[in-house]
């Protein structure tokens, strides 16, 4: 079947009515919004026959149904799949190397400026923007320095705690009221 031997401005102008028809009874239903994109949506059909586009939308939709045909049963075609699929796996390979090449190396730098900050004899980590390490990365320390700890507020019940504690936040009060108010 060819692009001429159809009557196109029949099929356009039906769909066009039909949609219309739809968007009136979506405007009973479910309001004007939605009846406006289902007119926006059945207007398209008559405008595509009055700009010429069917012949385009037409011979677009005989080449890909062609290549379909013809990809299917032809083994050359196959065969180029799979070269584009190794060609796809050779370039995701190659990519993971370089970014483990690059962690292995930052690894390796920071590892030896924790060695060289050991020797010296000094026990704090190197200071940000001074390591060899990729941009964006920092050494963290690896060392957590102990915060004493109030002996006596830990003693006091809990429920003795939760009367004499003084919250310093308005938001808290609020909150621990209508957690009481609740009985939690």
């Amino acid at each position: 079947m060819s692009y001429g031997s159809i009557e196109w401005l029949p099929l356009t102008l039906g769909l066009t009515i039909v949609g219309v028809l739809l968007s009136y009874l979506t405007y009973r239903r479910r309001g004007l919004r939605p009846a406006m994109m289902v007119t926006a949506w059945s207007l398209l059909p008559i405008a595509a026959y009055l700009t010429g586009a069917t012949e385009m939308l037409w011979k677009i939709g005989a080449a890909i149904g062609k290549f379909g045909t013809d990809f299917v049963f032809s083994p050359e075609k196959w065969a180029g799949i799979g070269v584009t699929g190794l060609a796809v796996a050779l370039f995701l390979a190659a990519g993971g190397r370089v970014r483990r090449r690059a962690s292995r190396e930052a690894r390796k730098a920071a590892r030896a400026d924790r060695d060289k900050a050991e020797a010296e004899g000094a026990s704090a980590a190197p200071a940000l923007g001074k390591s060899r390490t990729t941009p964006g990365t920092q050494i963290l320390p690896t060392e957590r320095q102990r915060v004493p700890v109030d002996r006596a507020s830990a003693a006091t019940s809990a429920k003795g705690s939760r009367k004499a504690a003084v919250p310093d936040d308005d938001d808290l009060k609020d909150i621990e009221d209508i957690l009481r108010k609740r009985g939690i």
